[in-house]
């Protein structure tokens, strides 16, 4: 089904539209809850909102449901299975396993399994692992080194959160080293006030986000990127998400609105990742250098590779490579330009000093 307008869906979100109940929904990143169209709830801020076009995107982007409008079927109103999510919420870090949880419903775990999806879209494995994400990711951004960020959300073990398909973390190097192959992938390009900006995203997030001097090379750098996928221009009819996306990191860019809290479809090696995963947890406005990054992942000796990492970043703004220095204060390098990464880091701490 495809979603409303961006415009339709904050409408129908602001008269709690319920014809609309269905058609997409959305959620509120400063609750991490999500919505149906009609939730009588406080209303959010608008830059607060993210959209979805179904449960299952919602839920593996770290979003849970919520307790008033109860979005999913009909089992959902029973109470039943919304409590038993409640309690995978509270003990995501322990092993459930399925016989436990279908105890608790009084259902066999085959009939349980299968109305759990039913309501929520997702297995009760897929559903924990999600909330384990959502605590992971929340644990960057808290400024936990990588090890305790995985280890202390649940998961168990590094090849555990890299290998996960949950569309915020990435894909394993062999998909990477694939060039994309049998993928589609959606661009679109945006005049910001940085420059000519390209966006591109899988259907798992956002896998490309770069400046240029015009469209013509910015096709060309996501084509060298990603050889061998099928490369479509975005039309904001068909797959409105990404225009909405591209949109909201505009707006921070231009207007100085929040940054956005996209999926991120991140392709690299390990030690890459380890990288850009650190990167993620840097509070806007700080930077810190290539020495001191290389210490927070454990790897104090790794300068060169920490600063090759950077320099391999695909996704601009998002994975903000641009709040890394040289170790006696200056800039360094920045593959889209000196002056970028000074103009980046004048706005975010202008923006913080206005907090």
């Amino acid at each position: 089904m495809t979603m409303p307008s961006e415009q339709k869906m904050r409408s129908a979100i602001t008269s709690r539209d319920k014809s609309l109940d269905g058609h997409f929904y959305y959620g509120v990143i400063t609750t991490g809850v999500f919505c149906q169209p009609s939730c009588t709830s406080r209303p959010a801020k608008a830059e607060n909102l993210r959209f979805f076009a179904c449960v299952e995107d919602a839920i593996t982007s770290g979003f849970r449901p919520c307790k008033r409008c109860k979005p999913g079927t009909d089992y959902a109103h029973s109470g039943t299975l919304t409590k038993i999510a409640r309690y995978i919420e509270e003990n995501a870090e322990k092993k459930l396993t399925l016989n436990t949880l279908a105890n608790m419903a009084d259902l066999s775990p085959s009939r349980f399994h299968r109305v759990f999806k039913e309501t929520f879209a997702v297995s009760p494995r897929q559903y924990q692992d999600a909330v384990r994400m959502r605590r992971f990711k929340q644990s960057l951004k808290d400024g936990d080194g990588v090890t305790d960020a995985i280890f202390s959300s649940g998961f168990g073990s590094i090849s555990r959160v890299y290998g996960e398909a949950s569309r915020n973390i990435g894909m394993n190097p062999k998909t990477y080293r694939a060039g994309g192959a049998g993928e589609i992938i959606s661009y679109a390009c945006r005049n910001t006030t940085f420059g000519l900006m390209a966006m591109a995203a899988t259907d798992k997030g956002v896998c490309f986000v770069q400046f240029g001097d015009n469209e013509s090379s910015l096709i060309t750098q996501l084509s060298a990127e990603f050889p061998n996928a099928d490369l479509r221009t975005s039309n904001p009819q068909i797959s409105p998400l990404l225009d909405d996306w591209i949109s909201a990191l505009d707006r921070h860019l231009s207007k100085g609105s929040p940054t956005p809290d996209l999926p991120i479809d991140m392709r690299g090696t390990a030690f890459q990742m380890t990288v850009w995963q650190f990167l993620l947890s840097i509070p806007e406005g700080d930077v810190l250098s290539y020495g001191e990054l290389a210490a927070n992942i454990k790897k104090p000796k790794a300068i060169r590779a920490v600063a090759s990492a950077c320099a391999a970043n695909r996704i601009g703004i998002l994975i903000p490579c641009h709040r890394v220095l040289r170790g006696d204060g200056s800039l360094g390098g920045y593959r889209w330009g000196l002056e970028r990464k000074r103009a980046l880091l004048d706005s975010e701490r202008k923006r913080r000093s206005r907090e």
